[in-house]
């Protein structure tokens, strides 16, 4: 696993050690990137379920200004530590060990809000639609944010949630990726 492009393009990234996270292949990373836009001008990035940390260490390293990573499992919440360190930018990245419905609430209080989401849950426990829709109600989402969606291919996507309207809906190998786009309101 490496950074693809950018800032950091190049540099190597640990996976988490044992069989409980899926890393997003450099492949389908590099996909994910070209249809979000190469590159970004700022903006605020969430990742509630970050595993290695790698889409959003890429995503500031093609100029996302700040991170926001959640991970529940310890192993994971070290390796994005230690891929971090590998920026050499800690200040650009925020980790949280919490269960992504606590976060969201945790952050919620604190008033955050997010121009890109990355959505990569383990395959099994996808509620991704109500967690979109959660992140809606607590006025979370920028105008025209972002909300990127890696699922199996079994997994049904709707056109629309809320306020948020279906852009990309591509697959690579056992992989489906899903962009929506948040139109406000709702």
């Amino acid at each position: 696993m490496r950074v693809v492009a950018g800032e950091y393009g190049g540099r190597r990234l640990r996976a988490v050690p044992g069989m409980k996270t899926r890393p997003t292949t450099d492949k389908v990373k590099e996909a994910v990137f070209n249809i979000l836009g190469p590159y970004f001008d700022g903006g605020r990035s969430l990742d509630l379920f970050a595993g290695s940390g790698g889409l959003s260490i890429e995503g500031v390293s093609r100029g996302i200004e700040h991170a926001v990573l959640i991970d529940k499992q310890a192993a994971a919440v070290k390796t994005i530590k230690q891929n971090i360190e590998v920026t050499k930018q800690p200040a650009k990245f925020t980790v949280i060990k919490r269960d992504a419905e606590v976060a969201l609430k945790q952050l919620q209080a604190q008033n955050q809000t997010f121009d890109l989401i990355y959505f990569d849950p383990p395959y099994r426990e996808q509620k991704i639609v109500q967690e979109i829709n959660q992140l809606m109600v607590a006025g979370m989402l920028n105008l025209n944010c972002r909300i990127m969606c890696e699922t199996n291919q079994e997994a049904e996507m709707p056109e629309r949630i809320g306020a948020c309207e279906r852009t990309v809906h591509k697959s690579y190998g056992i992989t489906k990726i899903t962009v929506y786009e948040y139109h406000g309101g709702e």
